[in-house]
C-alpha cells in the first residue's frame, strides 16, 4: 500500500497533523510523520525527528537552533526537509505528501515539495493559500488549498476542510499509482514555447513533430511558463526543447510584466538536451494597462493588445542587447543546437505593414546573435515570416536532426 508523507510543525499544529494521519489511514494508506517544526517538543509522535530534518539542513544545525531566530530555523528546517524529501520519494519510501500550516509551515513545506518533480502528488493546506502562491508553488504542480480559519484545532470548518485535504491526496496517490501501472504515452517528449504571435508556427511545427512519433508539450511565454518548462527540461523528461519563442527575455532585459527571470535558456544547456532557438517575439516588451507603462518609455511605440495588455516594440539597442544575452546563453549548450532566424518577421506585428515592423531594430538583433554565436553553433536564415509553414518545417527539421545527431553520438560513446 502506497505511503503518504505527513511532514509539519509538530510542535504547534501537532492534533492537526495527526487528524490528517488518521483520515489517511483510515483510506487504507500508510503514512509517514516529519517533523519539521524547531520551537518546542512535537505534540505527536514522529517517524522522523526535528534533530533528524535539521541535520539535513546544515552541519551547524545545533547552533542554529540553539540562537532561536525564527527566520534562521525557519530556513533551517526548509533545507532539511527538501534534502529528507527527496530522498525518501527517490528511494520509493513516499508516494505522495501532504501538509498543513500557517507562515512558517507553509515556508518549510512547500520548499521540501518543490524539491519533487512534477507529477508527484503534492497538497498543502495554508493559510496563504488565497493569495499570491507563486514564491511557495514556483514552477511545481503544488495543490495550494485554503485552510479558511486558522489551523489551530479540530472544530466544525477545520474539520471539514482537513476531512477534504486527506481525501485529495489519496485520490491524487491512486492516480499517480495508476498511471504507472498503465503508462499513458512512451513517445519521446518535446517541449515547445508559444506566444500569441507565434501560434501559427508553433501548431504546425507540432503536427509535423507529432507526425513523426513525439508528444508535445507547449508552454506559454509568459514568465512563468518559461520557468515551468525550464524546470521540465532540468528533470530529465525531455527528449528535444523547440524554443521558438524567446520573448521573455525581452520583458527581462526592460522590466516587462512577463519575464522568466535571467536564468531562462539555461535549462537545456544544463541537461544536455537537443534544442532550436529562435527570436521569436524579441520584438514587444509586456506591460499591463497603458498606465502601468513606467514613465521611461514615454514616447516609445505601443500596440495595445487588450484592454490589459500593452506591448512596447523593442529598440534597436534592446535588440543589440537582447541578441548577445541569448547568444551568450547558447555558446553554452553541448547538445545539438540550431539558432533559426525568420528575417520577414520575428512576430505577427513585426511583419511589413504591421505596428512593431522595424527593420532597423530587427537587423540590429539578427546581427547581434551572429557576432556573438561561436563559429560551431550553426545559424540557418529564412526569408520568410516567422508563422509561414516553411519556417516550422525547417525547426521541425532542425530539431529533428539535432536529436538523431545525439542519439548517435551517444551510442557511440556508451559502444566505445
Amino acid at each position: 500500500m502506497p505511503t503518504i508523507a505527513i511532514l509539519g510543525t509538530f510542535d504547534t499544529k501537532g492534533i492537526e497533523h495527526a487528524f490528517i494521519a488518521d483520515r489517511i489511514r483510515a483510506r487504507g494508506f500508510q503514512t509517514l510523520l516529519i517533523h519539521a517544526g524547531s520551537l518546542n517538543e512535537p505534540t505527536i509522535t514522529p517517524d522522523i525527528s526535528s534533530s533528524e530534518v535539521a541535520a539535513a539542513g546544515s552541519p551547524e544545525w545545533q547552533s542554529i537552533l540553539a540562537r532561536q531566530d525564527r527566520g534562521e530555523c525557519v530556513s533551517l528546517m526548509a533545507k532539511g526537509a527538501a534534502t529528507w524529501i527527496e530522498s525518501l520519494a527517490t528511494s520509493g519510501r513516499i508516494q505522495g505528501i501532504i501538509s498543513l500550516g500557517g507562515g512558517g509551515g507553509t515556508a518549510i513545506c512547500t520548499a521540501a515539495m518543490r524539491a519533487l518533480p512534477i507529477g508527484f502528488p503534492k497538497l498543502m493546506v495554508s493559510t496563504l493559500a488565497s493569495g499570491n502562491t507563486e514564491p511557495y508553488v514556483g514552477t511545481k504542480d503544488i495543490v495550494m488549498m485554503p485552510a479558511i480559519a486558522d489551523v489551530a484545532g479540530i472544530n466544525r470548518l477545520t474539520r471539514v476542510i482537513f476531512e477534504n485535504a486527506a481525501g485529495a491526496i489519496c485520490g491524487m496517490v491512486e492516480a499517480a499509482e495508476a498511471r504507472r501501472d498503465s503508462p499513458t504515452s512512451d513517445k519521446p517528449l518535446v517541449v515547445a514555447s508559444m506566444f500569441g504571435n507565434t501560434t501559427t508556427c508553433v501548431m504546425e511545427a507540432k503536427r509535423l513533430l507529432e507526425d513523426a512519433g513525439y508528444e508535445v508539450l507547449i508552454f506559454a511565454a509568459t514568465g512563468n511558463g518559461g520557468k515551468t518548462m525550464e524546470s521540465l527540461i532540468e528533470s530529465g523528461m525531455v527528449s528535444g526543447v523547440l524554443d521558438i519563442t524567446t520573448t521573455e527575455w525581452a520583458d527581462e532585459l526592460c522590466g516587462g510584466v512577463l519575464t522568466a527571470g535571467p536564468h531562462r535558456l539555461e535549462a537545456a544547456a544544463k541537461a544536455g538536451v537537443p534544442a532550436i532557438i529562435t527570436p521569436g517575439c524579441l520584438d514587444m516588451v509586456n506591460f499591463g494597462e497603458p498606465a502601468s507603462v513606467p514613465n521611461r518609455y514615454q514616447g516609445r511605440t505601443f500596440y495595445q493588445h487588450n484592454d490589459q495588455v500593452t506591448l512596447m516594440r523593442t529598440t534597436p539597442d534592446e535588440c543589440r542587447q537582447l541578441g548577445h544575452i541569448i547568444a551568450e546563453k547558447i555558446n553554452h549548450y553541448s547538445a545539438p543546437v540550431t539558432v533559426l532566424i525568420p528575417q520577414k518577421a520575428i512576430s505577427v506585428i513585426s511583419a511589413e505593414g504591421k505596428a512593431f515592423h522595424d527593420p532597423e531594430a530587427d537587423q540590429a538583433l539578427f546581427a547581434s546573435l551572429r557576432q556573438t554565436l561561436k563559429p560551431e553553433i550553426l545559424l540557418q536564415e529564412l526569408p520568410v515570416e516567422i508563422n509561414d509553414p516553411a519556417f516550422a518545417k525547417a525547426c521541425v527539421e532542425a530539431l529533428l536532426a539535432n536529436m538523431e545527431s545525439f542519439r548517435t553520438n551517444s551510442t557511440s560513446r556508451l559502444e566505445s
